[in-house]
């Protein structure tokens, strides 16, 4: 965890700043490739996950991108309230759920704030000399960020503002399927599940969402009681219903990391050495989920009686 100052802050679209965040003492940062984002600890128990949408060349600053919500907890609030120039945060990470994955071809999605981090890997793609494109939605275009760093794309960019062009046509940006092809989408969890919906009849693995919200679950196998071994700390405990794992190890006294609790950041994903985790989360594909090698603590439970978990 590191202390970090606010060195720049600059109003991108409506409800939207972007912060650029600075070692107060000037030193470098750590590294993050496309698909990275940190944790803002804004308050004791007030966590919350933005994308960075800078360089990641750049080791002296990180850029984040954060649109005030209707619906804020508290995080985006809080943010655009107290966070201004020489203001310092606490700060975690950088971690990457969403890795931009080597490719012939690449087609991104965004929507509305899921633009940031679709941002640098618009740029690694174009630097790599990739085939790519990217169609980007949002509610007008005054809401929609980082529009002028995008025009010197050119043609490979479509910008979308529903006013103006109604619901994006994602049939016609996607067209068939190509098994050269991944898609990486971000966004509002209604453009989420359309792109999904067009995807499944893609190969598999060629989409890589990330989530902002929780995703709607199928009917989970249960909340019975389970057991949790933690290996490294050789604590075992007992997880009850209405409990969640994360829960039970730390009132056990065994730490373990966590950010949104919900299942969407993948803060607290963690090694399974046994058993059949019943995953719950907004992180995990279908591919990872069916390997059982990892859960999010937070909220995915158990299928078998005892997991034994890299804790």
């Amino acid at each position: 965890m590191s202390s970090l100052v606010v060195a720049e802050r600059t109003q991108v679209a409506d409800d939207v700043v972007a912060l650029t965040l600075r070692h107060p003492e000037n030193r470098p940062l750590p590294e993050w490739r496309p698909g990275a984002h940190i944790d803002l600890l804004l308050d004791d128990d007030l966590v919350r996950t933005y994308s960075l949408c800078g360089d990641p060349a750049d080791r002296a600053s990180w850029r984040i991108g954060v649109l005030r919500t209707v619906d804020s907890r508290g995080g985006s609030a809080l943010v655009h309230d107290k966070l201004h120039v020489d203001t310092r945060v606490r700060v975690r990470g950088p971690r990457n759920t969403f890795a931009l994955r080597p490719a012939r071809r690449y087609l991104f999605v965004a929507g509305g704030i899921g633009i940031t981090p679709i941002l640098p890997m618009v740029a690694a793609a174009a630097a790599a000399g990739a085939d790519w494109r990217l169609l980007y939605g949002g509610r007008s275009h005054s809401s929609m960020a980082f529009l002028d760093e995008l025009a010197p794309y050119g043609d490979p960019v479509a910008v979308r503002p529903q006013d103006r062009h109604g619901l994006l046509d994602l049939d016609g940006f996607l067209g068939e399927p190509d098994d050269r092809t991944l898609v990486y989408c971000c966004g509002p969890e209604p453009l989420l599940a359309a792109v999904e919906r067009r995807c499944r009849v893609w190969p598999a693995g060629t989409l890589q969402v990330e989530r902002f919200r929780v995703q709607e679950q199928q009917a989970p196998a249960g909340d019975h009681p389970f057991e949790v071994v933690c290996s490294q700390s050789g604590v075992t405990v007992q997880v009850a219903p209405g409990d969640s794992v994360l829960q039970a190890v730390r009132a056990a006294g065994v730490s373990a990391l966590s950010s949104c609790a919900e299942g969407i950041c993948g803060t607290c994903e963690t090694e399974v050495l046994e058993g059949v985790p019943d995953h719950r989360d907004s992180v995990l594909g279908e591919e990872e989920r069916a390997s059982g090698e990892t859960m999010m603590i937070c909220v995915s439970r158990a299928r078998t009686p005892r997991l034994v978990l890299d804790l």
